[in-house]
């Protein structure tokens, strides 16, 4: 495994903030958060806007294991950086909990960014790209089954309907490691994320899986059958720092 590429362990934060604030957090986040959040230890994945909500910022970060996470984020919320400019950042939020821990499937089942160079601070180019959250959530833990049915049935429908298919993950259960950072406790999730070139290629996506047979008359009973409630499905745009652009 490349740690480089991909990471075991993934946290999905999704941030709601004060009305007008997104702007302001991501230029502080892209512009002191990125690397000094990696010079100990951890991946920043990628860093987006939430389509659907202009008041909710969405990031991931990951983590070679559960111990490591746990150095790094006591490194770094211990660290200068963060203490110089916590107060800013803290202002612009009204809750940071909404978070998924989460861990890979299995080796090659992670993100792989080595086609996705990050641009360096003060960049300001519009990044092109687009990327779509989906979250299945369970009664109980993910079986294997339904990682059987995902890897074999499903994702072949999503690519022949123009989506790639970045990562995918199930709900890491072990001790939160950093109890300063809560983490949702007692969720049994799938998380997937796909990438499309730009907004129109996913609304493609999406009219293609309305005509197709197999997913009208297969998948989606199906997921209705072996869900506890509707997927959510994110739709995220980058920001210019993030590596994850969903273009691939």
């Amino acid at each position: 495994m490349n740690a480089q590429t991909h990471s075991p362990i993934v946290e999905l934060r999704q941030y709601t903030l004060h009305s007008g604030q997104r702007d302001t957090l991501i230029e502080l986040f892209d512009r002191e958060f990125v690397e000094t959040q990696e010079a100990v230890g951890m991946q920043v994945i990628g860093q987006f806007r939430n389509l659907d909500d202009p008041d909710q910022f969405v990031w991931l970060r990951g983590f070679n294991d559960m111990s490591a996470r746990a150095q790094s984020l006591n490194a770094f919320y211990s660290g200068p950086i963060w203490k110089a400019h916590r107060d800013v950042a803290n202002a612009t939020m009204i809750d940071s909990d909404n978070v998924l821990l989460l861990r890979l499937v299995h080796p090659t089942s992670g993100f792989s960014l080595t086609h996705e160079p990050r641009p360096p601070s003060g960049s300001t180019t519009t990044r092109a790209g687009f990327v779509i959250a989906t979250i299945y959530y369970f009664d109980k833990p993910v079986k294997p089954d339904f990682i059987s049915y995902f890897e074999n049935t499903m994702q072949p429908a999503f690519i022949e309907t123009g989506a790639s298919i970045l990562a995918y993950f199930v709900t890491e259960d072990s001790p939160n490691t950093f109890p300063a950072l809560p983490v949702r406790e007692g969720e049994n999730v799938f998380v997937w994320f796909a990438g499309f070139r730009e907004a129109e290629a996913y609304e493609r996506h999406v009219a293609g899986l309305a005509e197709s047979k197999l997913w009208k008359d297969e998948i989606s009973k199906s997921l209705k059958r072996r869900l506890k409630r509707k997927p959510e499905i994110l739709r995220l745009s980058p920001t210019t720092r993030s590596r994850l652009t969903g273009r691939v």
